[in-house]
């Protein structure tokens, strides 16, 4: 497949200026919705300006409560919802192992329910695929080797394609409705089934590719900008840019340049002082903005997060610093935590934005309140492009 190449106009920003400027944009689907064009062109306007907040599975759970989507950790604290929603495939792939095949159906129609919510408050909903391991039927930690059953050619390539339909259907029935979809992230670490050392680097990259096509060309998905994402814990400093094109599909494949990064969150792990941690995620996000520039893509931290947030005032003192250390880490479109699941549930401190209360809270209210991190009560139009005089 040839590299498809959407030509826009960059006039007025949506935020500042008036200049003209005609850029390429490279996306990986020429035929996409309006919408999702749209918002492409609004989040490449956005760079530099200003940076989206994300939170998984927000409108799901939170540390204390489950199953009430008017609610968000986020919101309870500061007022607004994420401006970015994060959602798995797995929320609504049925699970042959579950017992209760029934369930299947209304979690379905509730996660549907949840991206529906978030898109029409103006939100951005993104996907990730924690899929189970196809060789065994089991968890995506699961690390018997089995991408080269799924790829042409291997013995559950037809499966694979059978999920995809389910997938695609999926996608398909929230369309025109724009998606990110991030599948097979941190893939340069050894976690995975689908990671460095499980499988070819080659074998990979055909992975992405066929998945891409498929969805896109035979099956008619034409709302999604995909998001290319390794970890930085699998990246050294001194060799960034060829840790980060590790299993990198090639320009015409990915829309969105991104970084897991916990590394440099803060966890108390390694030999490097906070201090030194800062630095280095400012860099991070400096190197991946610098390569989507050279690439006419956007970058965003794609996943990060400090497990129960112990620092009050990490927000303020360690991620947003880290973020504007440079013109380069501006560019980062959005930043996005992980889950806050609840604590009655899984018995545990799991979780990456604060509920009231949390010893972060009035810190992150801070950080809402910088004019560079947008909530979805900031946000602009972000699925029409607006030209103004």
């Amino acid at each position: 497949m040839k590299n498809q190449i959407f030509v826009i106009v960059l006039a007025t920003s949506l935020f500042y200026g008036c200049n003209q400027q005609e850029e390429q944009i490279h996306l990986v689907d020429a035929n996409a919705t309006p919408e999702t064009k749209a918002l492409l062109h609004n989040l490449h306007e956005m760079a530099g300006k200003h940076a989206m907040f994300g939170h998984q599975a927000t409108l799901a759970y939170g540390y204390t409560w489950r199953g009430d989507s008017a609610r968000s950790d986020v919101k309870d604290v500061t007022g607004s919802f994420p401006a970015l929603y994060g959602w798995d495939i797995a929320d609504f792939l049925p699970n042959p192992n579950r017992r209760n095949s029934s369930a299947d159906s209304t979690r379905w129609v509730r996660n549907i329910g949840y991206v529906k919510e978030g898109h029409e408050r103006g939100g951005v909903i993104t996907y990730a695929w924690h899929m189970r391991n196809p060789a065994t039927n089991s968890s995506f930690y699961d690390t018997t080797r089995a991408v080269h059953t799924i790829i042409p050619g291997g013995e559950k390539h037809e499966e694979y394609k059978q999920t995809l339909d389910i997938v695609a259907d999926y996608f398909n029935e929230i369309s025109p409705m724009p998606i990110i979809f991030r599948p097979y992230h941190e893939h340069n670490g050894d976690w995975f089934w689908w990671g460095k050392g499980l499988t070819t680097e080659e074998d990979y990259i055909t992975l992405w590719r066929f998945t891409v096509e498929y969805l896109r060309d035979e099956k008619e998905v034409h709302n999604l900008l995909w998001a290319f994402s390794p970890d930085r814990s699998r990246i050294d400093m001194e060799n960034f840019n060829e840790g980060y094109f590790y299993g990198y599909p090639g320009d015409e494949y990915v829309d969105i340049i991104g970084l897991d990064d916990y590394r440099d969150a803060g966890r108390a792990d390694g030999d490097q002082t906070m201090a030194e941690k800062k630095r280095d995620f400012g860099i991070s996000m400096a190197n991946v903005a610098q390569i989507a520039l050279d690439k006419g893509k956007i970058s965003a931290l794609t996943e990060t997060g400090l497990e129960a947030i112990p620092d009050s005032v990490w927000w303020t003192e360690h991620l947003l610093p880290a973020m504007m250390s440079s013109d380069l880490s501006k560019r980062t479109t959005y930043v996005q935590v992980w889950r806050n699941a609840t604590k009655r549930v899984e018995n545990r401190d799991h979780y990456y934005a604060p509920y009231p209360g949390q010893v972060s809270a009035e810190d992150f209210i801070k950080f809402k309140e910088t004019e560079f991190i947008l909530f979805e009560d900031e946000l602009p139009d972000l699925y029409s492009i607006q030209i103004k005089d």
